[in-house]
């Protein structure tokens, strides 16, 4: 396996003799001063076993999203060996954001209270640049510096939307409510959009029928007993 690209949680590898190219789903958790934060641009810690059950979640939403008609570059997975074989696409630095209540940086950027209700849901698009700070982005902006061709930008944010109706309905059927998640896009070479990245507690935040909002790691353990 070649390392195409290493990120906090996740390594893109290729196999040189297929062509193959797999997400190896790492043991690394994203957060700061021994806090775990799905919001966090820094690895905070590693945990034994987080990223087979990463694994084993985002393969579990992947198969529910394509089960609702949304495409994906899931194409199977290897739990043993943490890894995940995907399309092969373009995937560039952009998160896809929806938030259905205020929290996180939104509260931080904006003076605001957590746990404002947004209806409809609110959608905003980040540039992945950790030194920037993730800055919002606009259309505009991505079509001038080449990340999405003209339509890509909205037809983005309406998947961005379906993915949040489907991840919603189930998280509620686990009784947790889903506060705001952030998606990755890739497109192939005819421009047609797949979901990519994962589906994992490292992208969303929710709060469970206690009204607690547990970290990623905690989430996760809640997520596997449900999910079997």
């Amino acid at each position: 396996m070649k390392k195409l690209y290493q990120g906090k949680t996740k390594d893109v590898l290729a196999n040189e003799e297929t062509g193959a190219v797999y997400l190896f789903f790492k043991d690394d958790a994203t957060g700061e001063n021994g806090v775990f934060d799905p919001g966090s641009n820094t690895v905070g810690g590693s945990v034994e076993g987080k990223g087979n059950t990463g694994l084993k979640i985002t393969s579990y939403f992947f198969e529910l999203l394509e089960k609702n008609g949304i495409p994906t570059h899931y194409i199977s997975s290897d739990i043993e060996k943490n890894l995940m074989e995907v399309r092969k696409l373009t995937v560039p630095k952009l998160e896809f954001v929806l938030r259905y209540f205020t929290a996180g940086s939104m509260c931080r950027r904006f003076s605001l209270e957590e746990g404002i209700v947004f209806d409809p849901p609110y959608t905003e698009v980040t540039l992945k640049d950790d030194a920037m700070g993730d800055p919002l982005i606009t259309e505009r902006i991505c079509i001038m510096k080449g990340f999405l061709a003209p339509g890509q930008y909205n037809e983005a944010l309406d998947i961005l939307v379906r993915v949040g109706d489907v991840l919603r309905k189930e998280l509620n059927g686990m009784n947790l409510t889903l506060i705001d998640l952030k998606i990755e896009i890739g497109y192939d070479e005819n421009g047609k959009i797949y979901v990519a990245d994962e589906i994992t507690p490292d992208i969303w935040r929710i709060k469970d029928e206690n009204g607690n909002i547990p970290n990623q790691i905690d989430c996760a353990k809640i997520i596997t007993e449900k999910i079997g």
